[in-house]
């Protein structure tokens, strides 16, 4: 094995992501969905992932729309041993208690493998689900985020790792002594605390985040222990992943503390020719109502059915309720390429502006090992066409390719997530 490890996670989504998946006549859309999850978890545990990831959104844009990620995750947590469980909950429609504490019960049930996808809400259809008439301005979401994630890791150091005592004999079920109340009192929350769920196997969950702007990217470099990212291009990975490392250590942290692992959009056959086969049935399944929907919410929020799919697309204000730095990207592709409305929809209905692949398993994993070896990522997330059986190509194809190689494991070495990470043990704050 080589010092540096690759990382993967596998990006569960809907039926994949691909935005014509659910129409692939091979994809699951069958009533069983829990059932289908825990397949896919075990599928990826099998080839040593490092976690299943979970993305989600309160309101619902487009499709049938999935499930609440930790409660499925507890499920899957049930059928698994080793694999990282990672759930996204927004800092913009919840409160930190509550986010505390149903991250850290899933550590626990989990035995220390659970992970929070810090996210502020891009999708501005949720504001009017939680008594709002408009949604929270890009600054403010991040502020709130800022001081979300300060509470959230307080009240997760409440209970120092050997607080527990359980001594029948003298009757002492805890160390009071280390058991630490929050009283936090900012500009959003107020939290006494202490948390009522003790520490898991792994201190704490890990925290994930997927911000481009500069106020995410700084946030991420304070706070982060992986980040998830969108890059169509080497150049550009590069870029990104040489300036989040240094902002890390300009926050005082190891850049080894943060691993960046951008989405990897992967379409995988024996031949090149068949792989083209597969990507263009996916293709050739977009329905314009569905390719406009997904861009419009791609790139801000806006709506873009007024405009003619065949013209080029309309200049468009910086975005104040979505993601600001996927709009950069997705509008200088358009402008880069001059592309139409479909164009570009059709570009984006597989990867969303992440890295795509398709090809023979060896030229996926040449790709992938380029991007490892040359600073651009730490590792993938894996983004799968259509469910189950793009994750099971990927498992049976690349990753014994990448384990041939050297650049990823053949088992386990760790129990936790962060073990499989390489993150250090996290000192609680109370310990002396």
């Amino acid at each position: 094995m080589t010092k540096r490890e690759l990382k993967l996670g596998a990006f569960l989504l809907h039926n994949g992501h691909h935005v014509a998946a659910w129409r692939h006549p091979q994809a699951d859309t069958g009533a069983d969905p829990l059932r289908l999850y825990q397949h896919l978890a075990k599928t990826a545990e099998r080839a040593c992932f490092d976690a299943v990831f979970f993305a989600d959104s309160v309101a619902l844009t487009s499709g049938v729309g999935g499930l609440e990620p930790l409660t499925l995750l507890s499920a899957i947590a049930a059928v698994t041993d080793r694999i990282g469980l990672i759930g996204t909950a927004t800092t913009t429609y919840n409160e930190p208690y509550h986010v505390a504490r149903k991250f850290a019960s899933l550590d626990r049930i989990s035995r220390g493998r659970a992970g929070w996808n810090l996210v502020t809400s891009d999708n501005a259809a949720e504001a009017a689900n939680f008594g709002r008439t408009e949604h929270v301005g890009h600054a403010e979401r991040y502020e709130r985020a800022k001081e979300f994630h300060q509470v959230v890791q307080g009240l997760w150091d409440s209970w120092e790792d050997d607080a527990i005592l359980n001594d029948k004999q003298n009757a002492i079920q805890f160390d009071p002594q280390k058991l630490h109340t929050l009283q936090h009192h900012g500009k959003h929350f107020s939290v006494a605390g202490p948390l009522n769920v003790s520490r898991s196997p792994q201190g704490k969950p890990i925290t994930v985040q997927a911000g481009g702007s500069e106020t995410g990217k700084n946030l991420a470099a304070e706070t982060a222990d992986v980040v998830f990212t969108a890059h169509p291009t080497l150049a550009s990975a590069q870029a990104f992943y040489q300036d989040l490392k240094a902002r890390v250590e300009k926050a005082g942290r190891h850049r080894d503390d943060l691993k960046i692992m951008p989405g990897l959009f992967p379409v995988v056959a024996k031949t090149q020719e068949e792989a083209q086969r597969k990507f263009q049935l996916l293709q050739d399944l977009v329905t314009p109502k569905d390719g406009i929907t997904l861009l419009g919410r791609m790139i801000g929020n806006f709506d873009l059915t007024p405009y003619p799919v065949d013209e080029p697309l309309p200049e468009l204000p910086l975005t104040d309720n979505g993601q600001q730095s996927r709009q950069k990207l997705l509008t200088q592709l358009a402008q880069g390429e001059n592309l139409t409305i479909r164009e570009l929809y059709l570009r984006i209905a597989g990867g969303r502006g992440h890295f795509t692949l398709i090809g023979t398993p060896e030229h996926i994993a040449d790709q992938i090992q380029l991007w490892f070896e040359n600073d651009a990522a730490d590792g993938f997330n894996i983004m799968s066409p259509y469910l189950p059986g793009g994750l099971e190509d990927f498992t049976e194809l690349v990753v014994p390719e990448l384990q041939r190689r050297g650049l990823f494991r053949t088992s386990y070495a760790g129990t936790t997530l962060r073990e499989h990470l390489g993150l250090a043990f996290p000192k609680n704050r109370y310990t002396k």
